[in-house]
């Protein structure tokens, strides 16, 4: 995905729907090229086109969102699963490339796993390891576990790391998440100061959305592509990050 598509997905999902007219006045490109962009995002599910118009897809729905750099996100996945160890206890959120760490767990001995989100406990019901899934008001598209009880909850439980994904990346913002409820969420899970790594694909650094992450400080790793642009990684490695860039 070039610069000119990044702005243009971003739009697309700020607004819901917007006008081919418009996304060319924005980019300051011909709506020819705009039509050739919007193609290559609905070829890979980012978003649709109805009548002149480029519409945002149901971003909650986690098989959608899987589907998405799906190759990069199985590298990443697996990668991560390399640094979970016997007889520990983790902390999976609701992300789409968490989510795929399920896939790799089949060889680990007396594994704990925590989890906000009903999709990865589904995922993990043949794998041989103790599932704990939080309680708290369920969000049906999203299939996780969000509110105040679920904060209560995560206070009862201990984990030495946390798996979390994110929506956005800027040096000026920071981490951000699209949903309110569940950036609450990732927000008391890395308050609890544990080894907190973020597990993403490139495509996010660049974009914003509309609620923090924590500070930057409070992320020990992140695991992305090697796509990931050099100023993102060296905002990063300033604030004390580790970034591992898994070769595609």
């Amino acid at each position: 995905m070039n610069d000119r598509q990044q702005i243009i997905l971003q739009w697309v999902n700020d607004k819901q729907r917007i006008s081919v007219n418009e996304l060319a006045q924005v980019c300051q490109v011909s709506e020819v090229t705009i039509r050739h962009d919007l193609t290559q995002l609905e070829q890979r599910n980012y978003l649709r086109r109805v009548h002149g118009f480029a519409v945002a897809v149901n971003t909650d729905d986690v098989d959608q969102r899987m589907m998405s750099n799906f190759g990069r996100k199985q590298k990443l996945a697996k990668f991560a699963a390399s640094l979970i160890h016997d007889g520990e206890t983790v902390f999976f959120e609701s992300g789409s490339s968490v989510a795929l760490l399920a896939q790799y767990l089949s060889d680990k001995k007396n594994l704990t796993v925590v989890t906000v989100s009903s999709y990865v406990a589904t995922l993990l019901k043949s794998m041989p390891c103790e599932v704990i899934l939080l309680g708290g008001m369920y969000q049906k598209a999203s299939q996780t576990l969000v509110g105040p009880l679920t904060r209560l909850c995560l206070q009862q439980v201990n984990f030495s790391k946390a798996f979390i994904g994110i929506d956005g990346f800027t040096p000026e913002t920071g981490f951000t998440g699209r949903d309110m409820l569940r950036a609450d969420i990732v927000n008391a899970v890395l308050a609890k100061g544990v080894e907190n790594i973020v597990l993403t694909d490139s495509t996010k650094f660049g974009q914003i959305t509309g609620n923090p992450l924590g500070p930057i400080s409070a992320v020990s790793r992140v695991i992305t592509d090697d796509q990931l642009k050099e100023a993102f990684r060296h905002q990063l490695v300033s604030a004390g990050v580790k970034v591992n860039a898994v070769s595609q």
